[in-house]
């Protein structure tokens, strides 16, 4: 008997092999899926073969007919896109005032998936977290998955990076990404010069002045409220030093300097001032004796309120 015809049934769609004379086999040219096999039952697409004889007889295999034949009809598709990955917290260069920040990421891969347990992330040169460490939630999305991570162990003020990378199940590395932040949990520091606490004058103008900085998240923002009113703009120095002139009331006056970084922390000073122009008023005076002998002694009162 002669065979007629062999086909092969891929992925629900046939295809006819054309018979070759000199290597006397059939073949074919085909285009694979464009979808990877890691999804599919075994992680390969089932291959089956038909072949026909003129008598109308048929012969077929496939991938789950025993020995080297059931195994050669089991197709394999790699794909070759990279998985991608989005940090979605802190933001790009945050100022946070926390120092073990939660971190967030969305892990996608819409064709063979994300391998979790290739997933690591790291806050500058410290040690890998993988999905199961502590501190790590793999939450599944759809294509992928969420995570979080908090730190087990404080960060220490200043700039840190963290880096996040992981790989699909058919091997393809996404692009690793990174995002910068600064941990700032100390507040500026504020001095206030003048005036001095309790201060006491006659005069209404006054001026306001100190320093102040911040090592991590300068510059420092500097507001003075004279008697619960904000006083406008105040110009800090590179120095870190600032003045402001303000008008005091009759009687006592509360001034209240704060500096704030561009975390948010914040550091205040209050100075309690007393404005008195009115002068003293006497209002009785007493000599005695007088007249008085030379050279004796006598006895001055002043009465003042």
């Amino acid at each position: 008997m002669a065979v007629q015809t062999v086909k092969v049934m891929i992925g629900g769609q046939e295809h006819s092999l054309t018979y070759d004379g000199d290597s006397r086999k059939w073949t074919a040219s085909l285009v694979a899926p464009d979808k990877s096999s890691y999804n599919e039952d075994g992680h390969y697409y089932d291959v089956t073969v038909k072949a026909t004889d003129d008598a109308g007889n048929i012969g077929e295999a496939s991938a789950s007919t025993e020995g080297e034949i059931g195994e050669a009809l089991r197709l394999v598709v790699k794909e070759h896109n990279k998985p991608t990955i989005t940090i979605t917290a802190p933001g790009a260069d945050a100022l946070i005032t926390n120092n073990t920040p939660v971190i967030k990421a969305q892990i996608r891969d819409d064709d063979s998936g994300i391998d979790i347990t290739s997933l690591s992330l790291k806050i500058d040169s410290g040690a890998t977290v993988g999905n199961t460490s502590p501190g790590m939630s793999v939450q599944e999305a759809e294509n992928g998955y969420d995570i979080t991570y908090t730190p087990q162990k404080a960060l220490g003020d200043g700039a840190h990076t963290i880096t996040v990378n992981v790989s699909d199940n058919d091997g393809n590395a996404a692009d690793t990404v990174t995002r910068s932040i600064t941990v700032d949990t100390t507040p500026p520091t504020l001095d206030v010069t003048s005036p001095q606490d309790n201060f006491v004058t006659n005069k209404t103008d006054l001026t306001v002045s100190g320093t102040t900085s911040d090592v991590t998240s300068g510059p420092v923002t500097i507001t003075i409220n004279l008697n619960q009113v904000d006083q406008g703009a105040v110009t800090v120095e590179s120095s870190g030093a600032w003045s402001k002139a303000v008008t005091l009331q009759e009687g006592e006056n509360t001034i209240v300097v704060t500096a704030t970084d561009r975390a948010g922390k914040t550091t205040a000073i209050t100075r309690t001032v007393t404005l008195n122009t009115t002068a003293p008023k006497i209002t009785k005076v007493e000599i005695a004796p007088n007249p008085v002998d030379a050279g004796a002694t006598y006895t001055i009162s002043v009465t003042v309120v």
